[in-house]
């Protein structure tokens, strides 16, 4: 009988409209497919309340809120206001997603610098770890948390899109890496480097759905339950079974987002 494992999806994005016809119904699927739980993360302050809705109403669904970068120049004091209390709910588990996103600019540097040290302050202050997406910026993200060393809260790196120097760079500082999808894509090479150097305790796994769907599904709208692929790919890059990859990520992120682990083993014959 081939090996099951439950599964932490990390990442991803429940409240998007692509889920808007199925929604439901997928969702209550996840438990059976593996799924243990999965951190729905907010963009701004509506998409959040829209995670921590869903998070309220399945119980292994959990929310992260936030203003992502894209959305930086939009964000008014209502919006931090907002993101505070929904930090006080208990299915709110981490602040994000946060960070800088260099690639598309949507948003201008200064401001989403302003926005993310605005967001770091208020993830340490609640003792909350923060979601952090970085695109074609590590050398500014790293300089930031460098300069604020011993007032970080920790947090995830999601969607890992850098080199393994930065990954042990960012894992210096406190902060987990995760990998999506982009590892299975046959031209991640380096990404893949990365992956093999991530300590253990360190590393998490996550779709981003409904973005990045993992190789052979690459194209097609994403959904946890993919996440067995990104496990699949660690597994052979770091020359361990997939029930260890899958036993490690699950520990990891139950540990970071404060979330009630298995009471049995976590795998299932």
């Amino acid at each position: 009988m081939s090996e099951q494992a439950l599964l932490f999806d990390s990442h991803c994005h429940l409240d998007d409209r692509r889920f808007d016809e199925d929604r439901d119904g997928l969702i209550a699927g996840l438990s059976g497919r593996g799924i243990f739980a999965c951190l729905s993360c907010g963009s701004d302050a509506a998409s959040s309340r829209a995670s921590l809705a869903l998070a309220r109403r399945w119980p292994f669904v959990w929310a992260a809120a936030g203003i992502h970068p894209h959305e930086a120049s939009q964000a008014g004091e209502e919006d931090f206001a907002e993101i505070g209390k929904m930090l006080r709910e208990d299915k709110v588990r981490a602040l994000g997603e946060a960070g800088l996103d260099f690639h598309y600019d949507f948003s201008p540097r200064d401001t989403q610098e302003r926005v993310l040290l605005r967001q770091l302050d208020m993830a340490y202050e609640a003792g909350f770890p923060i979601v952090l997406h970085v695109r074609e910026a590590h050398g500014a993200m790293l300089d930031i948390l460098n300069r604020r060393a011993g007032r970080l809260p920790g947090g995830v790196l999601h969607c890992f899109s850098g080199s393994a120097e930065s990954a042990a760079e960012y894992q210096r500082l406190g902060f987990h890496i995760s990998f999506a999808g982009s590892v299975t894509f046959r031209n991640a090479g380096k990404l893949r480097m990365a992956a093999q150097a991530v300590r253990a305790e360190r590393l998490l796994i996550e779709t981003d759905s409904p973005y990045l769907a993992p190789e052979p599904f690459r194209g097609r709208r994403n959904d946890p339950s993919q996440v067995c692929e990104v496990c699949r790919v660690l597994a052979e890059v770091r020359g361990v079974s997939y029930g260890d990859i899958a036993d490690q990520t699950l520990r990891n992120a139950c540990a970071l987002f404060g979330v009630p682990a298995p009471e049995d083993s976590f795998r299932l014959a």
